[in-house]
């Protein structure tokens, strides 16, 4: 039987109630119907035969010649004969008929009618009088069965209700436990018990749709038992790499909210995904950090200066955060938190070893310079010209490694947080052309053009450092440029910015060594001997020091330009550490 049929079948009861109703109500109402026509056709049409009859007399008393009156009699008097109901009224009926006899008679010899008349009147009052009596005694017994039928239908109607309920309630209740069977079954597969079956009689579709459930948990279970286990052990395999590393990793979702955590993360950032609260115990910087990554997806660091110092229950540690996107439907951002503490201590004792030994080479080298100095301008006496040429050669690598000396001095300057800034008002034009006509002869040599394309405008800034990076950049520029080349200098205010641009038209940077430029200590391919690789990262720093940026910008074979973009006033500065400082102008 379908499902349709079976709820049809559960209404049925319903049904038969309000047909029963129905019957019981039309039995009713016809029995009250009946009694009001045996009342009229019994009873009243009997008092108005003899109301009529008694008036048709009196008219023929008055007048002997009234045919009508006597017709009208006669007709009435014959309908009351055959409409007899009431006991007595058949006697009644017969006296009246002898009575009309004899007043008929006396009427039509023309003999006083008093009498008869009286008897007459007195036959057709008696017949009223029991009729109206009946009509009383029947509208009262109507009244009574009236009364006891409605108490009967209520009755009958609570009682059909009633059963009409229960029947229905018992119907659909067995109607309704195949879905609740239903139910249990579907939950206990939700939950993973994969070996659950749905056992229904009958087929309508609820018996359909538990046999395709049985099927898609029998498919269900056999892909279970073939991939459960290499699943399970992967799982279990990767989650003990994860806790085996000593960095601290975490896993997000794509809502940011931690899904797992390796031990070392409970540990030491002491952040607990089981908990009601993952972040309770952890502290507010590493939560902002989590927070962060989660908005700005993959992090990949490039150097050590990007670390970030954590308080952790060792104590503060230096880590380097890096973010990777977990691919697939939930996606997340897996975060691991890379340990550099030992490195950034390396990097410290060799940022203060390079600096105590350029500190200590640099008094000799000044001398030694000095002595050079003085031999090749042959103010202690002449020189041969194989002497010269030597002395000449040594005064060069000592130049050479005099500015090797002082990068040093200033990179571990700028790693301790160390640079000084004595702002003042700058004119650009008149800082460009004197860096310009210091390298103007070694452009000559090399057969470069120096062009200046710079208007007449103020900055903000360290003379002496901003005369350093753009010295530095027009330096390089010129060595990385063929003869008949170009270098331009061009700088313009924009807005509340510096734009300083320099442009040549050389040979290029390859576009995997752009992101490295401004690294320290890297070293491009063709560049000149005896360089340590410090001079774009010193320029990079003493540009952010001022607040500015800087990026570089190539195309193989047409030459290169790098941008500089500095506020024009000194009132922000970047947050480069205590020992930082400015002077304002």
């Amino acid at each position: 039987m379908t499902l349709r049929r079976k709820l049809l079948l559960a209404q049925l009861p319903l049904a038969l109630g309000l047909l029963l109703i129905g019957g019981w109500a039309r039995h009713t109402v016809a029995t009250l119907d009946r009694a009001s026509q045996d009342i009229l056709k019994d009873n009243h049409l009997s008092v108005l035969a003899a109301q009529r009859m008694h008036a048709a007399a009196e008219a023929m008393a008055r007048d002997v010649d009234a045919p009508a009156a006597r017709a009208d009699f006669e007709r009435q008097l014959a309908f009351q004969e055959h409409n007899v109901t009431e006991p007595g009224e058949q006697a009644m009926t017969i006296e009246l008929r002898g009575a009309w006899t004899r007043f008929a008679q006396q009427v039509h010899h023309r003999e006083s009618v008093d009498a008869s008349l009286r008897e007459l009147e007195g036959d057709t009052d008696r017949i009223t009088a029991v009729n109206q009596d009946a009509m009383v005694g029947k509208s009262e017994r109507a009244r009574r069965s009236a009364d006891a039928m409605s108490a009967l239908l209520i009755a009958v109607t609570l009682a059909a209700l009633v059963l009409g309920l229960l029947a229905s309630a018992v119907l659909t209740s067995r109607l309704t436990r195949p879905l609740a069977v239903l139910s249990q079954a579907v939950r206990r597969l939700g939950e993973g018990d994969l070996q659950a079956r749905i056992v229904l009689p009958g087929g309508d579709e609820i018996g359909a749709v538990a046999t395709e459930l049985n099927t898609m948990a029998a498919r269900l279970a056999a892909y279970r038992s073939s991939s459960l286990g290499d699943l399970l052990q992967a799982q279990h395999a990767s989650q003990a790499a994860i806790d085996s590393l000593p960095d601290p990793v975490l896993m997000l979702d794509a809502t940011g909210k931690v899904r797992d955590a390796n031990r070392a993360a409970l540990e030491l950032l002491l952040v607990d995904p089981e908990a009601q609260d993952p972040w309770a115990r952890v502290t507010p910087e590493v939560r902002a950090l989590v927070e962060g990554a989660a908005r700005r997806g993959a992090a990949n660091p490039r150097g050590l200066e990007e670390a970030v110092l954590v308080g952790t229950r060792e104590g503060a540690r230096h880590y380097l955060l890096r973010a990777a996107v977990i691919e697939g439907d939930e996606g997340g951002l897996s975060l691991v938190w890379q340990d550099v503490t030992r490195l950034r201590r390396v990097d410290e004792l060799k940022t203060d070893l390079v600096a105590t030994v350029a500190h200590e080479l640099r008094t000799p080298l000044t001398s030694l310079r000095m002595a050079l100095h003085l031999c090749t301008e042959n103010l202690v006496g002449e020189l041969s010209g194989k002497q010269a040429e030597l002395l000449f050669a040594a005064r060069e690598d000592c130049d050479r490694l005099q500015s090797t000396v002082d990068e040093l001095l200033d990179l571990s300057r700028i790693s301790g947080g160390r640079v000084e800034l004595h702002r003042r008002t700058v004119q650009l034009d008149a800082l460009v052309s004197d860096v310009l006509a210091e390298l103007r002869p070694d452009a000559r040599d090399r057969g470069v053009t120096l062009v200046e394309e710079v208007s007449d405008v103020a900055v903000s800034a360290d003379p002496d450092r901003l005369r350093l990076v753009l010295g530095n950049l027009v330096g390089n520029a010129l060595r990385h440029t063929h003869p008949q080349g170009r270098v331009t200098v061009q700088a313009e205010r924009v807005e509340s910015e510096l734009r300083l641009r320099v442009v040549d038209t050389g040979e290029g940077i390859p576009p995997d060594v752009l992101p490295r430029l401004f690294e320290r200590f890297f070293r491009g391919p063709g560049a000149p001997p005896g360089g340590a690789g410090l001079g774009l990262y010193i320029v990079k720093e003493l540009v952010e020091a001022h607040g500015g940026t800087i990026r570089a910008t190539s195309t193989l074979g047409l030459g290169s330009t790098f941008a500089i973009t500095l506020p024009m006033s000194g009132s922000e500065l970047p947050d480069r550490g205590a020992g930082t400082s400015a002077d304002a102008a």
